[in-house]
């Protein structure tokens, strides 16, 4: 298991993580700086966790036949930063100077395109069940390590849901922000 504690960034890159590099990603646009970080949740096929297909869909490596769902989603080009899975193993697709693709349309704070400015996370999980522990708290130390690396972020979390409102519904409701907050709090007083 992955010392999370060891968590720091570097060029970009956060060491500590198993980074999977995903072709879905371009430079964000010239002297732009990081200031969000947002929150998601995904599962593939829906509601199903484990099998490896999340990283084969952020690899285009999915094979769209594997499940009757994939052909919904046949095509899409995505990514996030990084993926939290439901073990607390946390992957790393795209280095945090690029852009990966998110958010789509979307807008934080009245400025839009949040893919230009922030960094996706996301958790191995779904809208309808409970996150586990052990993902809080790799989230309480990447998001930790990140605001360290991009001040601009210190106060800037936001869920997809409240970024893309008319649609998106991630982390959802059973993602407990105060619970998430206590922890990083907690993680910014050992750091």
């Amino acid at each position: 298991m992955l010392d999370l504690d060891d968590f720091k960034i570097e060029a970009g890159r956060l060491l500590g993580a198993t980074f999977i590099p995903s072709p879905n990603f371009n430079r964000r646009p010239e002297n732009t700086e990081i200031e969000l970080v947002v929150i998601h949740n995904i599962s593939l096929p829906p509601n199903q966790f484990g099998g490896g297909y999340i990283q084969q869909f952020f690899q285009n490596q999915l094979d769209w036949n594997a499940h009757p769902y994939f052909k919904s989603i046949e095509g899409m080009q995505v990514s996030a930063h990084v993926l939290i899975l439901r073990t607390g193993e946390v992957l790393q697709f795209v280095n945090f100077n690029d852009r990966a693709w998110h958010a789509g349309r979307s807008r934080y704070l009245g400025k839009p395109e949040c893919n230009d400015y922030s960094i996706g996370i996301e958790l191995e999980g779904s809208d309808h069940q409970a996150f586990e522990k052990v993902q809080y708290q790799a989230l309480a130390k990447v998001v930790a390590a990140l605001q360290q690396s991009y001040p601009k972020i210190l106060q800037h979390l936001a869920g997809h849901s409240d970024i893309a409102p008319k649609r998106k519904t991630d982390p959802g409701e059973y993602f407990d922000w105060l619970y998430f907050r206590a922890l990083l709090n907690k993680q910014k007083h050992i750091n």
